[in-house]
Protein backbone atom coordinates (compact mmCIF):
# COMPACT_ATOMS: atom_id res chain seq x y z
CA UNK A 1 0.00 0.00 0.00
CA UNK A 2 1.31 3.30 -1.18
CA UNK A 3 0.62 6.68 0.96
CA UNK A 4 2.27 9.89 1.18
CA UNK A 5 3.44 10.89 4.79
CA UNK A 6 -0.12 12.47 5.82
CA UNK A 7 -0.57 8.42 6.35
CA UNK A 8 2.18 7.89 8.35
CA UNK A 9 0.79 7.03 11.67
CA UNK A 10 0.11 3.87 13.95
CA UNK A 11 -3.66 4.05 12.62
CA UNK A 12 -3.41 3.58 9.09
CA UNK A 13 -0.08 1.25 9.56
CA UNK A 14 -1.88 -1.11 11.88
CA UNK A 15 -5.19 -1.21 9.17
CA UNK A 16 -3.12 -2.20 6.09
CA UNK A 17 -0.91 -4.81 7.62
CA UNK A 18 -4.31 -6.35 9.46
CA UNK A 19 -4.87 -7.15 5.61
CA UNK A 20 -1.77 -8.82 5.28
CA UNK A 21 -0.08 -5.99 2.70
CA UNK A 22 3.38 -3.44 3.37
CA UNK A 23 3.00 0.22 4.17
CA UNK A 24 4.88 2.05 1.63
CA UNK A 25 4.89 5.73 3.02
CA UNK A 26 6.59 8.65 1.84
CA UNK A 27 9.11 9.70 4.14
CA UNK A 28 10.34 13.07 4.43
CA UNK A 29 13.16 12.97 6.28
CA UNK A 30 16.06 10.66 8.06
CA UNK A 31 17.73 11.17 11.06
CA UNK A 32 21.88 10.45 10.92
CA UNK A 33 25.10 11.36 11.38
CA UNK A 34 26.20 11.15 7.95
CA UNK A 35 23.73 13.43 6.00
CA UNK A 36 24.88 11.74 2.35
CA UNK A 37 23.88 8.21 3.67
CA UNK A 38 20.79 9.34 5.01
CA UNK A 39 19.97 11.04 1.69
CA UNK A 40 20.61 7.98 -0.18
CA UNK A 41 18.51 5.97 2.47
CA UNK A 42 15.88 8.66 1.62
CA UNK A 43 15.74 8.21 -2.17
CA UNK A 44 16.48 4.47 -2.22
CA UNK A 45 13.41 4.49 0.18
CA UNK A 46 10.77 6.82 -1.78
CA UNK A 47 12.34 5.75 -5.33
CA UNK A 48 9.61 2.82 -5.95
CA UNK A 49 7.07 4.71 -4.20
CA UNK A 50 7.53 7.56 -5.92
CA UNK A 51 7.24 5.60 -9.48
CA UNK A 52 3.87 4.04 -8.29
CA UNK A 53 2.59 7.45 -7.37
CA UNK A 54 3.46 9.11 -10.43
CA UNK A 55 1.39 6.85 -12.79
CA UNK A 56 -1.66 7.39 -10.79
CA UNK A 57 -1.30 10.67 -9.65
CA UNK A 58 -1.24 11.60 -13.39
CA UNK A 59 -4.62 10.42 -13.67
CA UNK A 60 -6.17 12.23 -11.08
CA UNK A 61 -4.42 15.26 -12.22
CA UNK A 62 -5.81 15.01 -15.72
CA UNK A 63 -9.43 14.10 -14.18
CA UNK A 64 -8.93 17.45 -12.48
CA UNK A 65 -7.80 19.49 -14.81
CA UNK A 66 -9.67 18.57 -18.35
CA UNK A 67 -12.63 17.04 -16.83
CA UNK A 68 -13.71 19.44 -14.25
CA UNK A 69 -13.48 17.19 -10.66
CA UNK A 70 -11.58 20.17 -8.72
CA UNK A 71 -15.57 20.03 -7.35
CA UNK A 72 -18.52 17.39 -6.87
CA UNK A 73 -21.22 18.74 -9.04
CA UNK A 74 -23.72 17.31 -6.95
CA UNK A 75 -24.60 16.89 -3.44
CA UNK A 76 -24.04 13.55 -1.24
CA UNK A 77 -21.77 10.32 -1.47
CA UNK A 78 -23.61 8.50 -3.91
CA UNK A 79 -24.32 10.94 -6.53
CA UNK A 80 -20.34 11.94 -5.87
CA UNK A 81 -19.72 8.88 -6.72
CA UNK A 82 -21.22 8.88 -10.19
CA UNK A 83 -19.12 11.99 -11.04
CA UNK A 84 -16.21 10.08 -10.73
CA UNK A 85 -17.28 6.71 -12.17
CA UNK A 86 -18.86 8.86 -15.42
CA UNK A 87 -15.29 10.85 -15.37
CA UNK A 88 -13.40 7.72 -15.16
CA UNK A 89 -15.60 6.38 -17.91
CA UNK A 90 -14.91 9.25 -20.01
CA UNK A 91 -11.18 9.39 -18.98
CA UNK A 92 -10.94 5.68 -20.24
CA UNK A 93 -12.92 6.06 -23.11
CA UNK A 94 -10.41 9.06 -24.65
CA UNK A 95 -7.55 7.19 -24.10
CA UNK A 96 -8.72 3.58 -25.65
CA UNK A 97 -9.55 5.89 -28.87
CA UNK A 98 -5.89 7.74 -28.52
CA UNK A 99 -4.20 4.56 -28.48
CA UNK A 100 -6.71 2.92 -31.36
CA UNK A 101 -5.83 6.29 -33.55
CA UNK A 102 -2.14 5.39 -32.99
CA UNK A 103 -1.85 1.89 -33.73
CA UNK A 104 -4.29 2.35 -36.75
CA UNK A 105 -1.45 5.02 -38.20
CA UNK A 106 1.47 2.79 -37.10
CA UNK A 107 -0.40 0.29 -39.58
CA UNK A 108 -0.61 2.52 -42.55
CA UNK A 109 1.66 2.40 -45.45
CA UNK A 110 3.56 4.84 -46.45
Amino acid sequence: MFADSAYRGNHFRDAVRAKGRIPRIVATGMWGRDEQEALHKLHAWNQPIHRVRGRIEKIFGTWKRCYDLRRMRWRGLAKAAVQVHLTAIAYNLKRTMNILTAQARSLQPL
